[in-house]
């Protein structure tokens, strides 16, 4: 009898934000239904169940980052249709102290099983060379662990999640620096 033990996917991608602090990034991360306000290949994202940062809370996300498994195949002269890529994501832990959380993903159309991502926000050194205390930023830190996506390669995954993550550290600094 054969098993199918293929191994789950793991991931991990992190940036450095520098203009803005562990204290002030993670406030956005657990706005759990409002990611969409910095991670901009999302259209939208908003709460379903629970309330917004708990545990047991789910949001639903639309976007096209990654594509949707309903999108069907295309020739040349039938184009596939622009179906949209979604998910309802759970909220599993929240950690303030540690300012981490992790959220699984309970539904989706882009393939996706046994989904469970973790966000860090690292506090950066509080100390400059001088001995002043100084803001020196953050780390965000983002893993994930999948079952094999039929389609999709796990280095252009890393890829996509990567370039995402970038993005959105930016929009986050951006926005707090202009506050």
């Amino acid at each position: 009898m054969e098993q199918n033990l293929q191994q789950k996917w793991e991931g991990k991608v992190s940036t450095r934000v520098s203009r803005a602090t562990a204290d002030q990034i993670w406030p956005l991360f657990t706005d759990f239904f409002n990611i969409h306000k910095y991670f901009h290949s999302l259209a939208t994202s908003y709460g379903v169940h629970g309330t917004n940062g708990e545990p047991d809370c789910i949001r639903y996300c639309a976007g096209f980052s990654i594509p949707s498994r309903a999108a069907g195949s295309s020739t040349d002269d039938n184009p596939p249709p622009a179906a949209c890529s979604w998910s309802k994501e759970r909220l599993v832990t929240v950690d303030h102290v540690q300012r981490c959380l992790i959220y699984e993903m309970v539904d989706s159309n882009i393939g996706f099983k046994s989904y469970v991502s973790t966000i860090k926000i690292i506090p950066g050194d509080d100390n400059n060379r001088d001995g002043q205390n100084q803001s020196a930023g953050c780390v965000i830190e983002w893993s994930f662990t999948v079952d094999p996506v039929e389609g999709l390669v796990l280095a252009d995954l890393l890829q996509k999640y990567d370039l995402g993550l970038q993005r959105m550290a930016k929009t986050m600094e951006d926005a707090i620096v202009q506050a």
